[in-house]
């Protein structure tokens, strides 16, 4: 990683094919996974990027949130290479690797301009942050239960799909009606940016119960497209409220779905979207925690390279600092 932006490699390991038929990630397993992998991908990433630890300025880790048995694994092993090769080290929040996703590979010409409205969505968060400079602005948003990326495993797991859920439910979305089938819309009578997926879920659990030889794709398509309105429908409410807003950025797991994203350009068509340059920069992956750490730099200087701690319930509000 070159500037916080240009990215010089970026390997993953991926446990997908481990847990698809379990539901859901096992945390130890995930944290063996880890421990297994951490060192091959590390030098393959080394060796992709023609780097030498020399060359390396700071090295950047996450220190959560998270399953803690990762996070250790991936700390743990920071901390060893910083002191071995004398490197300072950068605890970087988990959600503000996704806040900076959508910066890289970024021409320094098309830099995206602030106040900046961002979802943060996948199976673990579902945020609005409106957004002043990287690490200024404040949460307006966020899920009441179920994230929209479990909502989307919960949902394939109804329908005997593999996990992650939501590539398993576009996949068979394909050709499917999506007004097929009707789903309400949460929180409808409510004035708040707070979202909520558990009803949509129970939704689709009577639906498959009363429902005899229905389409499986109609069924996929509709639930899909319920979940992206809920998530259009928050956006335009925040867009109203902050007029201010000059760009709206989409990041996490779930910006990587192509329904969302086209049923967003035709909500906004006048609004400039960003979403991550790369489908692998929407999950979880290093070149994400490395932009960040070069923001905490440029915004934090030297304040970037305090101690840390590792943990795994860490609060959203150290991801980004409050303007209010």
């Amino acid at each position: 990683m070159q500037e916080g932006r240009d990215v010089l490699s970026c390997v993953i390991a991926s446990s997908q094919t481990v847990f698809e038929h379990a539901g859901g990630v096992i945390p130890e397993e995930a944290a063996r996974e880890q421990v297994r992998y951490i060192l091959p991908v590390l030098h393959q990433a080394m060796e992709e990027a023609k780097m030498e630890p020399r060359n390396l300025s700071a090295i950047a880790v996450t220190r959560g949130p998270g399953l803690l048995g990762s996070l250790l694994v991936g700390t743990t092993a920071a901390r060893t290479l910083a002191r071995m090769w004398r490197k300072p080290i950068i605890g970087v929040h988990h959600t503000l690797g996704h806040l900076s996703s959508p910066w890289l590979d970024l021409p320094q010409a098309d830099e995206p301009r602030f106040p900046i409205l961002t979802l943060s969505a996948s199976g673990g968060h579902t945020d609005l942050w409106l957004r002043t400079t990287h690490l200024t602005g404040h949460l307006i948003g966020r899920t009441r239960d179920d994230a929209v990326g479990e909502a989307f495993d919960k949902g394939a797991q109804l329908l005997g799909l593999p996990y992650p859920g939501g590539p398993a439910i576009a996949k068979l979305a394909e050709g499917g009606n999506p007004d097929a089938f009707a789903f309400p819309m949460p929180l409808k009578q409510e004035d708040t940016l707070e979202f909520s997926f558990s009803g949509l879920k129970t939704a689709l659990r009577y639906l498959l119960r009363d429902t005899e030889n229905a389409d499986h794709r109609d069924m996929a398509a509709s639930y899909q497209a319920a979940l992206c309105r809920h998530l259009i429908d928050r956006i335009i409410r925040a867009m109203k409220r902050h007029p201010e807003i000059r760009e709206l950025h989409l990041v996490g797991g779930v910006s990587a779905n192509a329904v969302l994203r086209t049923m967003l350009a035709d909500a906004l068509p006048s609004v400039r979207m960003r979403f991550p340059m790369k489908l692998t920069y929407c999950t979880d992956n290093a070149a994400m925690i490395g932009a960040a750490a070069q923001c905490m730099i440029t915004e934090r200087k030297d304040v970037a390279f305090a101690p840390f701690e590792t943990h795994a319930s860490l609060p959203l509000a150290s991801a980004v600092m409050s303007d209010e």
